[in-house]
C-alpha cells in the first residue's frame, strides 16, 4: 500500500491543489494530513473543504487549534496578535472551527512490521519544536508513548510536520521523518530560468510511505519517498491584498524565510549554533 502524508497547508490553496494532483498521478491508496490546514494564507475555508474531501485521516495542528478556539480575554493579548486571531477566524465559520477543534492528536498503524506513529509536532504537544539539529536524546523521546498517543508502545517510525523542513534521520535503528510543508515550505530550492539566472524559490513537499499496511510481520520492506511539487506562487499571492501580513507571507512563499527570524536565531543559540556562520 502507498500512503501520501501531507502537512502544514496554511491556507495555500494553489499548493494544495497541485499536491493533490501529483498524489493522484502516483496512484496512492490513502492520504493522511498532519494538520495546520489554516493560518497565514487567504484560502483556509477552501483548503478545509479539500482536506475533508480528499484525506482519509486528518490530525490536529497547533494553528488549527489556536485560531479555532474561543478567546474570552482576547483584549489581554498584544494588539497585533489580536488582529491575527480576528483575521484568521473571519475566514472560517463555526462548522469549520468545530471540525478543526475535534480532530485527533495522533494516529498510528503497523506497516511491514513497523509501528508507524503520526502527529503534528511531537508526542506531548502540538506546538513543540523538534529540529533535525536537536540532540539524539530529544529525538529519541519522540518515539516514546504519551497520554496523547493511541497506544503505550514505543514506535518504530515517527512522522511529523510543524517545522516546515523535510528530513529523515535514524535514531537507534528507528526512523524519524519530517514531511515538510505543502503550503509554507522553508526548504529553499534553486531553479534555472531561460536567461540562465538562478532563482531561489520554494515548492510544496509531501511524503509517500509504502509497505504492507496493517502487517505486524517483517515480511516485506517499508520505503519512504520525499516528493517536491512546483506550484503557481504568484497565483496564490493574487489575493495577498486581503492578507494583513502580506509582506511576511510573500517573503515566506518566495524566499522560504520565516517571518520571525529573531525567534529562530534564539532557538539556534540555545543549541550552541551561530546561524550567521552556517
Amino acid at each position: 500500500m502507498k500512503i501520501a502524508i501531507i502537512s502544514d497547508i496554511h491556507g495555500n490553496l494553489e499548493a494544495l491543489k497541485a499536491t493533490f494532483e501529483d498524489i493522484k498521478k502516483k496512484q496512492v491508496d490513502k492520504i493522511i494530513c498532519l494538520g495546520d490546514t489554516i493560518a497565514k494564507g487567504t484560502h483556509p475555508k477552501e483548503c478545509i473543504r479539500l482536506i475533508k474531501e480528499k484525506c482519509d485521516i486528518v490530525i490536529q495542528g497547533n494553528t488549527d487549534q489556536y485560531f479555532s478556539r474561543k478567546y474570552e480575554n482576547l483584549e489581554e493579548l498584544p494588539e497585533q496578535e489580536q488582529k491575527r486571531i480576528k483575521w484568521n477566524q473571519s475566514l472560517i465559520d463555526e462548522e469549520d472551527r468545530a471540525y478543526l477543534l475535534n480532530l485527533p492528536f495522533s494516529y498510528e498503524f503497523y506497516m511491514s512490521g513497523s509501528l508507524v506513529r503520526l502527529f503534528h509536532a511531537s508526542n506531548t504537544a502540538n506546538n513543540k519544536v523538534v529540529l533535525n539539529i536537536n540532540d539524539i536524546q530529544t529525538k529519541y523521546e519522540m518515539f516514546l508513548p504519551s497520554e496523547y498517543t493511541p497506544s503505550n508502545k514505543v514506535a518504530d517510525v515517527i512522522i511529523y510536520g510543524h517545522i516546515h523542513h523535510p528530513y529523515m534521520d535514524k535514531i537507534y535503528n528507528k526512523t524519524l521523518i519530517n514531511v515538510g510543508s505543502v503550503g509554507n515550505s522553508f526548504d529553499v530550492v534553486r531553479s534555472t530560468q531561460k536567461d540562465s539566472n538562478v532563482l531561489e524559490t520554494t515548492k510544496a513537499y509531501y511524503l509517500i510511505i509504502e509497505g504492507e499496511y496493517g502487517s505486524k510481520e517483517y515480511n516485506s520492506e517499508i520505503s519512504f519517498q520525499f516528493v517536491r511539487v512546483p506550484y503557481d506562487i504568484e497565483k496564490e499571492l493574487e489575493d495577498e491584498y486581503k492578507n494583513i501580513e502580506k509582506e511576511n507571507y510573500r517573503c515566506e512563499l518566495t524566499k522560504g524565510r520565516y517571518r520571525d527570524m529573531t525567534k529562530v536565531n534564539e532557538g539556534y543559540k540555545k543549541l550552541g549554533i551561530d546561524i550567521k556562520k552556517i
